[in-house]
């Protein structure tokens, strides 16, 4: 890959244009990637023109820039995350028509979760995750999980830094997060009243691969009440049910 003068590839100033886009900002005009990417606005829009020209990138009638479906088509063919979401459908269905709120399958991406798929329900609770949105790990149940199950060096990396919070329920401090991670692993389940919003009470399993390693989570978000307690049996009922359905080679190597 030709490199710049200053020593950047083209493939980085490409990786970066991607990156410009949110789940909140799908839409951009070239000024605002020029902008956020830090490029020359020229050399932004050539980068854009020939990224758009291979289907990875599109434009509106209004010449704005969206992220193309060809490049959805070539990460859905190359990402493992698709057989897990296929076998977790069925099982997030059944859990849905009970619940009737929202149910999410997450998995970690570096010191984030990041959800693959979520069900949800006119008028159900309110939630703030999207499908493809992130949340930090300290945050949400399904992030809490997916932290507790994961490497030492993780959990000490997070543990050292300051923990965002959400709501007055959110952990922020070191110690309980170490308690909390410790319940988790011991009860099966992580269980996060309010943590990101007060009136939600979001529940998650850890879903194992069929080495028994934690690839992901499954988890709903429900009202914060007592009787949304009944939910963690149904989760854990379905969270074995996606391991059985998993093939036997690994999704994570």
């Amino acid at each position: 890959m030709a490199r710049q003068p200053t020593g950047e590839s083209v493939l980085s100033r490409a990786v970066r244009i991607f990156e410009a886009f949110t789940p909140d900002e799908p839409v951009l005009q070239v000024s605002e990637i020029a902008r956020r990417t830090g490029l020359h606005l020229a050399t932004a829009s050539r980068l854009v023109a020939e990224l758009t020209s291979h289907g990875l990138l599109t434009r509106d009638d209004d010449r704005r820039v969206r992220i193309g479906v060809r490049m959805w088509e070539l990460a859905l063919r190359a990402s493992p995350t698709a057989t897990l979401r296929d076998a977790a459908m069925p099982f997030m269905e059944d859990v849905h028509a009970v619940v009737g709120h929202h149910v999410q399958l997450g998995v970690r991406d570096g010191d984030e979760v990041i959800f693959l798929e979520r069900l949800s329900a006119p008028k159900a609770v309110i939630n703030y995750t999207r499908v493809a949105g992130r949340l930090p790990l300290h945050a949400s149940s399904s992030g809490l999980v997916l932290l507790a199950h994961g490497p030492a060096d993780l959990r000490e990396r997070v543990l050292a830094r300051p923990l965002r919070a959400y709501t007055a329920n959110t952990i922020t401090t070191p110690d309980r997060l170490r308690a909390t991670l410790a319940d988790i692993r011991k009860q099966g389940f992580a269980w996060c009243p309010g943590h990101i919003h007060e009136e939600a009470l979001g529940v998650a399993v850890p879903v194992k691969d069929a080495r028994g390693i934690v690839v992901a989570a499954l988890s709903v978000i429900v009202p914060n009440t007592a009787e949304s307690r009944a939910v963690t049996g149904i989760l854990m009922a379905a969270a074995r049910g996606i391991t059985r359905s998993l093939p036997a080679s690994p999704l994570i190597q």
